[in-house]
């Protein structure tokens, strides 16, 4: 049995692995006018993707109640069922997603998803692309407190074995930068999802990349970047071989 250290990359789900916006904005619509109330607009339906439900109606209503957010959430949750059931929902994946798990998985690279979707919905679109069985961890806002708090991000560490130094999140909103960064792993943002790239920067993201292909190289460079900066830490040339302890 190798003694390596476990790698997990943890990915988001909308707007990383697959584009699920349409379908996300359309049920936002319908739940919103099933509650009697405004549809909110389509970017700012994009802008909330990553949280959880009713969080994502309290940001686009911050006037609402918590009951009636609630209840919206809940009205989101049955247009997404009537959808799925009248016709095939439209999320495709990404273009070189399916390429990249390969490649990670070729390296020995275990992975996981960390999404605000709940567990059927995300187990339904994994399913839809043949991918479920690729990962090892399924962390959703139905087993923790959503994004950007860290628990499912430290639950999908725990369940693998991996340490935060070989873990990387990776994924297209600010939410997930967030989540990383609280639970001290890397943070690799996505150019192709629904918060734009200089707001992953700004978040804190160690890097952004602009294809699939790019993630290895650049989860990389984070890596190496945090081992550096880890040596200095620990103290100059001359102290090297001290037998003092570790900091903290």
């Amino acid at each position: 049995m190798s003694d390596a250290p476990i790698r997990l990359a943890v990915f988001d789900c909308d707007g990383t692995l697959v584009d699920s916006q349409h379908s996300i904005i359309a049920c936002m619509e319908a739940a919103f006018v099933a509650a009697g109330l405004e549809a909110p607009a389509a970017e700012a339906v994009r802008r909330v993707v990553g949280l959880p439900l009713a969080a994502s109606v309290a940001r686009l209503s911050p006037q609402l109640a918590a009951a009636e957010c609630a209840r919206i959430a809940e009205l989101y949750k049955q247009a997404f069922t009537d959808m799925r059931r009248g016709n095939p929902i439209d999320e495709p994946l990404f273009p070189g997603v399916r390429e990249l798990l390969a490649a990670l998985e070729s390296e020995g690279v275990v992975l996981g998803v960390a999404t605000g979707k709940g567990r059927r919905g995300l187990r339904i679109t994994l399913e839809h692309h043949g991918l479920l069985d690729r990962f090892v961890t399924l962390q959703t806002a139905d087993d923790a407190p959503g994004k950007p708090h860290p628990e499912m991000l430290r639950r999908a560490m725990a369940e693998t074995g991996a340490d935060p130094a070989t873990t990387a999140m990776v994924g297209d909103t600010t939410y997930d930068i967030l989540m990383a960064l609280s639970a001290r792993t890397a943070a690799i943002g996505v150019a192709w999802g629904y918060h734009p790239p200089h707001e992953l920067r700004a978040a804190g993201a160690h890097a952004v990349v602009d294809a699939a292909h790019e993630v290895p190289p650049a989860w990389l460079r984070v890596a190496k970047a945090a081992a550096a900066e880890a040596a200095r830490a620990r103290g100059t040339p001359w102290d090297a071989g001290s037998s003092g302890s570790p900091s903290a």
